[in-house]
């Protein structure tokens, strides 16, 4: 299916490594132009030119994002390179902080980083979006946010805010040709989830190859239906046609990816 990317131009913030590296790169490979963000200096480019070796076209930009000086010097770095028509706010943290030791200084931070980093850009960038009459603005949020965990209550809380963001947005955008939505992943095959598994494959018996341990855990741990964890290029897919013009009358909507583990009607 070709999802018609080509020509397009798309920001993915924080695509320097994990899953926003796997956006940019699938993005890039649809033909659109992609903008590889980091927020270091030196932290986009080896991804902007690992894309460009392949033969398709990226950009690095950098600013670090949970400022406004830093973001406002991503974005105007990134329409430097031309009009920016898909905006993925990819870029958050987390930390392992309770409820007993995450202070108020951690909730601003959580906040900051996972919520005002989203705001800057958006400000920056959906103006002109609107004079084209086209655009996409993507959020990268988690299950959490509608099913969260005693621990990072901080994290779970500032990701939650993405979702009302996200729907007070498409609101503000109605009628203009640019779509508001969210995609929110569970558990995602990285090193440090798979280093997780096998840890407690050891410790509870679940055996030694990948896919018996990975189904073990999904039942034990996520309560998952598929028996296996999303890959990174699975989220990228789902947010390449969300922000596809075949998307045209989808907006305000949560799109969960995490293997049935929040098997709910809504």
């Amino acid at each position: 299916m070709d999802l018609q990317l080509r020509g397009k131009t798309a920001l993915i913030t924080g695509s320097y490594r994990g899953t926003g590296e796997a956006i940019a790169g699938l993005f890039a490979r649809e033909g659109a132009t992609v903008i590889v963000h980091g927020l270091e200096p030196g932290t986009a480019e080896p991804v902007a030119e690992a894309i460009c070796a392949e033969g398709h076209s990226a950009h690095a930009v950098t600013g670090d994002i949970r400022t406004d000086e830093g973001a406002a010097a991503a974005a105007q770095a990134a329409l430097a390179v031309g009009p920016v028509d898909i905006l993925i706010n990819n870029y958050g943290t987390a930390d392992r902080a309770s409820w007993s030791s995450a202070d108020s200084a951690a909730w601003h931070e959580a906040y900051d980083t996972n919520v005002l980093s989203a705001v800057r850009m958006i400000s920056h960038l959906t103006g002109p979006m609107k004079e084209r009459g086209w655009g996409r603005v993507i959020q990268l949020g988690t299950i959490g946010s509608t099913t969260p965990a005693a621990r990072m209550p901080h994290y779970y809380a500032s990701k939650g805010a993405l979702h009302t963001l996200t729907v007070s947005l498409a609101k503000e955008l109605a009628g203009t040709g640019v779509t508001s939505n969210i995609v929110s992943p569970g558990l995602i095959k990285t090193k440090e989830v798979e280093a997780w598994f096998q840890s407690l494959a050891k410790k509870n018996n679940w055996g030694e190859e990948w896919g018996e341990i990975e189904a073990r855990a999904m039942k034990e741990v996520t309560g998952g239906l598929t028996g296996r964890i999303a890959r990174t290029e699975e989220v990228a897919a789902l947010v390449a046609f969300v922000a596809s013009p075949l998307a045209e009358s989808i907006t305000s909507t949560n799109f969960r990816i995490d293997g049935g583990a929040t098997a709910i009607v809504s």
